[in-house]
């Protein structure tokens, strides 16, 4: 499996920014896929996961601005970020578990695309 991602880049706060992960090898069905991201000096954080019926999980710190989506024709997953802050800039990585059930650890994610950097300035 191998995950790609883009759409990262350069935004003012309270701009929006539309990352893709784009998957191929295998079905993005067979996943519960998932967004983390580390910030400089900062451990690598859940943001997001949907599962494969689209029911969908997010932190406490992006509720109500980001949105997780996926398009099983184009075996792909994007994340919405509305409202950025500051504090959101990292790298955005995808990630794919093959295990049912959603899950916030970086453990129990199988597969791992190479990031993105999105940077929010103030």
């Amino acid at each position: 499996v191998q995950l790609v991602e883009s759409g990262g880049g350069l935004v003012q706060g309270g701009g929006s920014l539309r990352l893709s992960c784009a998957c191929s090898g295998r079905t993005i069905n067979d996943h519960v896929m998932g967004w983390f991201r580390q910030a400089p000096g900062k451990e690598r954080e859940f943001v997001a996961a949907i599962n494969r019926s689209g029911g969908n999980t997010l932190s406490n710190s992006v509720k109500g601005r980001f949105t997780i989506s996926r398009d099983n024709a184009k075996n792909t997953v994007c994340l919405q970020m509305n409202s950025l802050k500051p504090e959101d800039t990292a790298v955005y990585y995808c990630a794919a578990k093959t295990s049912l059930g959603f899950a916030a650890l970086q453990r129990d994610y199988d597969y791992w695309g190479q990031g993105t950097q999105v940077t929010v300035s103030s």
